[in-house]
């Protein structure tokens, strides 16, 4: 290729969308094309989607739409559009009746073939719809363009089988694949040799983790190998199921010198009647139980939630069960969504959906118990002193630095430049709703 191409990407939903769009970056920028950041000067322009939400196809539209102009003013210009929402039955096609001038459309099993597509495309052909409707063997060996030196994800496996009522996940990531050991060591190898000092392990369920490898291995056994990689400083892993979250794994948290004490253990509704009905396969005793477990093994551990609002049927007792769950345990912090109804799961079908006004209502009143349990949890580390890898500049205020604890926490404080992706001591001298600010010591 002789002349530079410049591709812009743009990227909505979950961390495994973000390091999907990284292997994108990662296998167009060896052969010659140039990231751009502005939508205007780009020759490619690439929307990764995601199809949690259920206003995510509205914004697909309006962003697509947004460049009919420049696809008639350039007709040399590439537009494509990849990811979960392509998955969807039907999408496809809608896109490509609504939106002709699309070129590329894929979806989450064939991202690696991007440049092939795109190639294609360039030699002449008018356009590419390629939805796979299984997901195929894991492909190792893509090369990954992180815009972060210092931490990055890492997938362990694809996939989910738990099917959650509410969930679109397993319909377009497929079930469970997971990665074998030695490529997963050798990918954190090399990003340690390359300077990276934190890696977060990625997974719709980790704890699900080698279950359909042979021979078997669990997520503790490969959470202790990944420990003992030489150079690296932290371990930091998403999502954990609680139905599968293991005394294990939670033993082999408390003794990994490398392991962040952090676990981020959605429970969803505080009410058994919801759980249930979600197919969560745990009701709110067994998820205390599991709570407790893990603050009495885990010294400092920050928990992490999220909850879902307005699930259908929830009655306002049910709601209750939820902001007293969230009383009893005090998260350090919870992430609180509205239910969204999405085409294709059970959920979608049921009966008693929840009134918008109502929803909202009750959206505001947990958030209202989550802002408070947050700050009486960071108010508690005033003058501790805590290690904090610091990632670079807080986005509030470029004078001061920011990182995070081992636990979770983001701490923002004055520092020198030169600390930036090592690990310093940090004074805690007060403390906001979602962060702590500390002076370097």
């Amino acid at each position: 290729m002789n002349e530079i191409l410049n591709y812009y990407i743009e990227t909505w939903g979950c961390q495994m969308n973000e390091e999907d769009s990284e292997k994108v970056s990662g296998m167009l920028i060896p052969v010659g094309y140039k990231r751009t950041t502005d939508k205007e000067n780009a020759d490619i322009i690439i929307f990764n989607t995601c199809c949690v939400r259920e206003n995510a196809e509205q914004k697909v539209d309006g962003n697509i739409g947004a460049l009919k102009t420049m696809k008639k003013e350039n007709p040399k210009l590439v537009i494509a559009v990849i990811g979960c929402m392509m998955q969807q039955d039907g999408m496809a096609k809608h896109i490509i009746k609504k939106f002709p001038f699309v070129d590329i459309i894929i979806g989450t099993y064939n991202a690696y073939k991007f440049p092939e597509y795109l190639k294609r495309i360039q030699n002449g052909e008018s356009s590419i719809i390629d939805i796979w409707d299984k997901e195929g063997n894991i492909i190792e060996g893509i090369p990954i363009d992180r815009e972060n030196n210092i931490k990055g994800f890492v997938t362990i496996m694809y996939g989910c089988n738990n099917f959650c009522t509410y969930c679109i996940v397993p319909y377009v990531r497929g079930r469970e694949r997971s990665r074998k050991p030695k490529d997963i060591i050798k990918e954190i190898t090399s990003m340690v040799d390359k300077g990276y000092k934190e890696i977060t392990l990625l997974g719709q369920n980790v704890n699900s983790y080698g279950k359909d490898l042979n021979p078997k291995i669990g997520f503790s056994e490969l959470l202790m190998r990944i420990n003992n990689i030489e150079n690296l400083e932290r371990i930091r892993f998403l999502t954990s199921h609680p139905k599968d979250l293991s005394n294990e794994v939670i033993e082999v948290i408390a003794q990994g010198d490398k392991i962040c004490e952090q676990v981020h253990l959605p429970v969803q509704s505080g009410s058994s009647n919801l759980l249930n009905k979600m197919n969560r396969h745990y009701d709110r005793e067994k998820y205390l139980e599991l709570v407790k477990n893990i603050r009495n093994t885990i010294h400092n551990v920050g928990l992490t939630t999220d909850i879902i609002v307005g699930f259908p049927g929830e009655t306002e007792e049910d709601f209750a069960e939820t902001l007293s769950l969230m009383e009893e345990v005090k998260f350090n912090q919870a992430f609180t969504y509205l239910y969204s109804k999405r085409k294709g799961t059970p959920a979608y079908d049921m009966l008693e959906q929840v009134p918008d006004d109502v929803k909202h209502e009750r959206f505001n009143r947990l958030v209202e118990v989550v802002n408070r349990n947050c700050a009486i949890r960071n108010k508690e580390c005033i003058g501790k002193i805590v290690e904090v890898l610091v990632e670079g500049h807080s986005k509030n205020d470029k004078s001061k630095l920011t990182g995070r604890t081992r636990n979770g926490k983001v701490v923002n404080f004055e520092g020198n430049n030169k600390a930036v992706g090592t690990l310093v001591s940090v004074l805690i001298t007060d403390a906001h709703s979602f962060s702590l600010i500390g002076e370097e010591i």
